[in-house]
């Protein structure tokens, strides 16, 4: 069946050389329709500029080289490595290729077959000819395909689906495809001398040179930034225009008597960002602001005191935290600080939405405006749930809601209510912009006065039985701690692996070093009542040791905590472990985390001796994405925003920061919000039903 109209949404199976069969295939790599080819950029390019005879080839020469194979065979060396050797010919000589373990090539090459080569050469010091043992990559040409010469491009391919498939498949498409309209206004592309969409797309896929290769990904890299950056700006303004948001009253004496109620007194970062906080909440414009706080920095201080803003002007808050023992603990905190004051503050969780009576109750009250604060979990959300009043929604730990949660908040207020977000999970400056787009960000770096801080040291297994002796002498004065693991159990993949499971752990501990004392296990796979009584156990003191799985991230405050130990470390980011480090420091006492790894790959080694070097959380994030790249910190999708395609975060900073720039400019200037319906086009053609879900929530 033939398509005389090109379209973009055509299914893949149409295009030339491909058919049901390849269209089958290419749904493993996510690709249906010639956008989603298009799109489906190289991973990495090799330069085909110069193919060099056999002959000319000299030692240590990188080089590519074309020609047929013959002589394939496969043998076993004593020490059981299985090595693949061949002959390559061109006409003019002939060269001998080694592969070294690669067993699976003996069923995807055979002799008479054309191959490219690019590889280092040497010499055989026995035989004197030359070899190729350093095989970078090889591609198998089609019977008659002549080789095209320049940059190349490597695809994310598989096994049935090669290089050359990709590369004649792409070139149809181009082929085929007609000029690409522009999608960004003329200022901005001359303001950033940013070539051509057209151009850049085509020359993604072959460019003619390094220069036109940079160029052409700097431009699709400005366009899937700028695309996510209008998006979140586009949902930032919505909000703004569709209602009008809340005018609070500038703050009085409620709030000034809660300041002074307080155990402490505010930092300065505390000080500035309660002031932004009441300037934005004083606008007319639905506040969108998120706190970024390192762990014990005082953000829950800062938002308690918001929400009292928000009491003393009529209206009610709400504090919705991931955990139902966390939630809890918020409502102790929040009664025993504001019930003098005569705020009501509730509390709504999976224990008393379980009861009809109770949850009835609850409902009755966040109705009829007899709780002033209420403090939940996800139960908050359920649309039993109807605020009298609603004028601020706090959220803590921002990673485990998305943007269509945040929505169905908004929707239980006339009114559109402040929302403010807290997070102590340090993010890098470039991952704000792309994560929180739609939030302004504040941050509080300064940890109170009084806190110790954590000694962090790194440790191998061999230190194993030193370290639990002296966290044997900790629970001995008192003092209580955390072993945690990567994984609850060994999987059927795992079992010749070196990571130590939390199950395997805690049997060993509890029936040995520390048999006398009393032991838990907690992980992702208990009910969570079964979690709350544990958490509660050891917050009470009855548990000395808690070994855990990455549960008690996101936990409790147990001050007399001291020591956590982190098994098979190198198996968490930077940011992760922080956050875990911040279980322990919270008394008065000296307070430890220790990281257990034998792992042995460089960069895992200076990523724990960071940690052991420094205790901000930022630097740790932007050393972690550095050594880790941005995969790790898109891996869960947390905003709903679409993967990226081409850009990278880290590489791409000062794209990203333009890309930022022009759409904070663009999308909020009142002239050029015609734009907003060719903008939303292309954002769907971009990123589907993902952006149609956020911007429609």
């Amino acid at each position: 069946m033939s398509r005389t109209k090109f379209e973009f949404t055509d299914n893949i199976m149409y295009l030339k050389g491909v058919g049901p069969k390849r269209a089958k295939a290419l749904e493993k790599l996510n690709i249906l329709t010639m956008y989603d080819l298009l799109t489906h950029y190289p991973r990495a390019y090799e330069d085909w500029s110069r193919i060099t005879p056999i002959i000319k080839l000299a030692f240590d020469d990188q080089a590519v080289i074309v020609g047929t194979l013959s002589r394939l065979e496969m043998r076993v060396a004593g020490t059981g490595l299985k090595i693949i050797t061949a002959y390559l010919r061109d006409g003019t000589g002939q060269i001998k290729l080694t592969w070294f373990n690669q067993e699976y090539l003996m069923d995807k090459l055979s002799e008479g077959m054309r191959l490219v080569v690019i590889g280092k050469v040497k010499y055989d010091g026995w035989t004197g000819e030359r070899t190729m043992n350093q095989i970078n990559s090889f591609s198998i040409l089609d019977d008659g395909e002549v080789p095209q010469l320049g940059i190349m491009p490597i695809y994310p391919a598989t096994a049935t689906l090669n290089q050359s498939f990709f590369r004649n498949a792409m070139r149809n498409l181009l082929s085929k495809m007609p000029t690409l309209e522009e999608i960004l206004p003329q200022n901005i592309l001359s303001g950033l001398n940013l070539i051509s969409l057209d151009e850049a797309t085509r020359a993604v896929h072959f460019p003619k040179s390094r220069e036109h290769l940079s160029a052409a990904r700097r431009r699709l890299a400005f366009d899937e930034l700028f695309l996510i950056q209008c998006g979140l700006m586009l949902i930032k303004r919505q909000a703004q225009d569709e209602r009008l948001g809340i005018t609070h009253k500038k703050n009085g004496e409620l709030v000034k008597k809660a300041l002074e109620s307080l155990p402490f007194e505010l930092t300065k970062d505390q000080k500035k960002t309660f002031n932004t906080i009441s300037k934005d909440m004083e606008k007319n414009l639905p506040m969108r602001r998120l706190i970024q706080g390192d762990v014990g920095s005082g953000k829950t201080a800062v938002a308690m005191l918001a929400l009292v803003k928000t009491v003393e002007n009529g209206y009610q808050g709400a504090l919705m935290a991931p955990t139902e023992i966390l939630a809890s603990q918020h409502y102790e905190k929040f009664t025993k600080q504001l019930s003098d004051l005569g705020i009501r503050v509730g509390l709504l969780s999976a224990k008393i939405t379980s009861s009809k009576k109770k949850r009835e109750e609850v409902y009755r009250q966040i109705a009829e405006h007899e709780i002033d604060i209420l403090i939940g979990t996800h139960a908050i959300l359920q649309e039993g749930v109807q605020f009298a009043k609603l004028g601020l929604v706090v959220t803590d730990e921002q990673h485990r809601f998305g943007v269509s949660q945040r929505a169905k908040l908004e929707k239980k207020s006339e009114k559109i209510p402040d929302m403010l977000v807290m997070t102590a999970t340090p993010i890098p400056r470039t991952m704000v912009l792309t994560v929180y787009g739609d939030l302004d960000v504040s941050l509080i770096k300064e940890l109170p006065p009084g806190r110790k801080p954590i000694k962090t040291s790194f440790k191998s297994t061999r230190s194993r039985k030193k370290i639990y002796e002296f966290v044997r002498e900790e629970i001995l004065k008192g003092r209580q701690a955390y072993v945690v693991c990567p994984l609850i159990e060994r999987s059927e993949s795992e079992v010749m692996s070196q990571v130590d499971p939390a199950t395997e752990i805690y049997e060993m501990l509890s029936n040995g070093i520390f048999k006398d004392f009393n032991c838990a296990l907690i992980h992702g796979k208990l009910r969570p009542k079964a979690k709350d009584e544990i958490m509660e156990k050891f917050r009470a003191g009855e548990i000395s040791v808690l070994v855990s799985t990455t549960v008690v991230e996101v936990g409790v405050d147990v001050p007399n905590a001291t020591v956590m130990i982190v098994e098979n470390a190198e198996r968490f980011g930077l940011a992760q472990l922080h956050q875990l480090r911040g279980r322990v420091g919270r008394g008065s006492e000296n307070s430890y985390c220790i990281l257990v790894s034998d792992g042995k790959a460089e960069n895992s080694k200076e990523r724990l001796r960071a940690m052991e070097t420094t205790t901000d959380g930022f630097k740790l994030a932007d050393i972690d994405l550095k050594l880790r790249g941005p995969g790790q910190f898109f891996g869960e999708a947390q905003h709903g925003l679409p993967d990226l395609k081409i850009a990278d975060v880290f590489r791409d900073v000062e794209v990203l920061v333009a890309a930022s720039e022009a759409a904070e400019k663009y999308v909020t200037k009142e002239e050029d919000l015609a734009y907003y319906s060719d903008l939303r086009k292309n954002l769907a053609i971009a990123y589907g039903e993902k952006f149609r879900q956020i911007t429609e929530a």
